[in-house]
């Protein structure tokens, strides 16, 4: 690289610099300006530290708003990195949870526009760099909690493919434990005490495990079905020593073999047989830490078609030979 081409890069770092410090310093004053004339207080934008972000996930904003009917949306007092026009729509660069709990309207995000009516009890997941738009319905209006938020934490979680290839509207029902969540979260924040982001980061990823949680359990209405999965998990438990096939627990529990595997991956996020081997899995680590007995001797008992199936499964599962994870478990003791 020659000597032009670094100067030009220098000055291009310089200049992102001087850029990324005026934008600070605009949001601080922002954030001052408001504190003075007494702006909402159940609206919250912050300004993170290098220790914030160094944490792995950071809130930039959290905050609730009651829209009452033909009120105009958004309302005023809001930043411009997040204020916009329903018509135009935005892109953020960071994510962000919204709540409704009371009122309709339409959300309407990506390159092919799709939209959607959202009633009371759904969340939708903003994530950087999607366009979207959305608005309460002018003869109800909607009460709205949101949190917006980034950091390597989140972008670790989707990478991994969570909340991924599927639509960004989850349907949690209205649920108070998440709108306390939400309220503590613009608690701290107005509190702004030291090591308020550490709470909202641990705020976030409380919020996001529910929202997944109530998603993935939404269909689950009947009570006697799910009674059925919990026994059939208790019967795997007791049954870990034993050949258990899925289609006798399905016959067990009077359910057909096809609607007892499609109920329990929904309700569980896994397959029964993934289930079963998992606890097989389990108990060897169990047997292989506590007993003297032989690779072999706990292949057999956990009827394991042979020692050599055992150890490849094993390994798989846990990246180490049984007899290393024997070592290992040694080791530390």
């Amino acid at each position: 690289m020659n000597k032009k081409w670094r100067i030009v890069i220098t000055l291009s770092k310089i200049c992102s610099k001087i850029l990324f410090f005026f934008l600070y310093l605009y949001n601080l004053i922002y954030l001052k300006i408001a504190k003075l004339i007494g702006m909402d207080k159940n609206v919250n934008y912050m300004i993170t530290s290098d220790e914030d972000e160094n944490w792995g996930l950071t809130v930039t904003t959290v905050g609730q708003q009651l829209i009452k009917l033909n009120d105009t949306y958004p309302p005023v007092g809001h930043p411009s990195a997040y204020f916009f026009n329903v018509d135009k729509g935005r892109v953020l660069n960071e994510y962000q949870l919204l709540y409704i709990t009371n009122g309709h309207g339409i959300f309407t995000y990506g390159d092919d526009k799709n939209s959607t009516t959202i009633t009371e009890g759904k969340m939708f997941f903003l994530m950087p760099g999607v366009w979207h738009t959305y608005k309460p319905l002018e003869k109800s209006g909607w009460n709205e909690y949101w949190i917006g938020f980034k950091g390597d934490i989140i972008e670790k979680i989707i990478s991994e493919g969570f909340f991924l290839n599927r639509h960004p509207i989850f349907n949690i029902g209205l649920n108070e434990r998440i709108v306390d969540l939400y309220i503590k979260a613009i608690e701290i924040a107005n509190e702004e005490r030291a090591g308020y982001q550490q709470a909202l980061a641990g705020i976030v990823m409380h919020i996001l495990g529910l929202m997944y949680y109530r998603d993935k359990t939404r269909n689950f209405a009947d009570k006697d079905l799910i009674a059925k999965i919990n026994k059939s998990k208790v019967l795997m438990r007791e049954s870990v020593y034993k050949v258990l096939q899925v289609e006798d627990i399905a016959k067990q529990l009077h359910i057909s073999y096809s609607g007892f595997r499609r109920a329990f991956k929904e309700l569980t996020g896994t397959s029964p047989s993934k289930y079963m081997m998992e606890l097989k899995l389990n108990e060897a680590k169990f047997l292989l830490s506590t007993t003297k007995q032989s690779v072999k001797e706990i292949s057999y008992n956990l009827n394991f078609e042979n020692p050599e199936y055992f150890s490849v499964f094993f390994k798989k599962r846990t990246g180490i030979t049984p007899l290393d994870y024997r070592n290992s478990v040694m080791v530390k003791e």
